[in-house]
């Protein structure tokens, strides 16, 4: 039997979308982030709602009632996820050691294959 994945100290991806427009915005509504993230995702009011309150279970935002709605507001910091998002990588793709990230990101041998997910572009959503 599999053993289950450790918890990850980084929001799963639409609770850092959710996050990211929390950052963006200062605060809002369910409706604030929703409309914001319309743009990229187009998720029901109630996924929203539930992403939202995933993260104030979690610590990562803070809600306050303002009359019968509430407004929500990111806890996490940007750079400490960034930080967390960045920890993760290097524990997992380079033995926890940030000099063997640092070494690859600067020394990027010719040989080196192309990349087989697309343009070889990180992943934003860590960002």
């Amino acid at each position: 039997m599999r053993k289950p994945a450790p918890p990850r100290d980084i929001p799963p991806p639409l609770e850092l979308e959710c996050l990211k427009s929390l950052w963006k915005l200062g605060e809002g509504s369910v409706k604030d982030v929703r409309d914001d993230l319309a743009a990229n995702r187009n998720l029901a009011y109630t996924t929203v709602m539930t992403l939202l309150d995933r993260l104030v279970k979690k610590g990562g935002a803070a809600r306050r009632k303002t009359g019968r709605m509430f407004v929500y507001a990111a806890v996490l910091p940007r750079d400490h996820a960034r930080r967390l998002a960045v920890q993760e990588l290097v524990d997992s793709f380079f033995s926890g050691s940030r000099e063997e990230l640092l070494a690859f990101l600067q020394e990027r041998p010719a040989s080196v294959a192309p990349e087989p997910f697309g343009n070889g572009q990180l992943d934003t959503a860590l960002l």
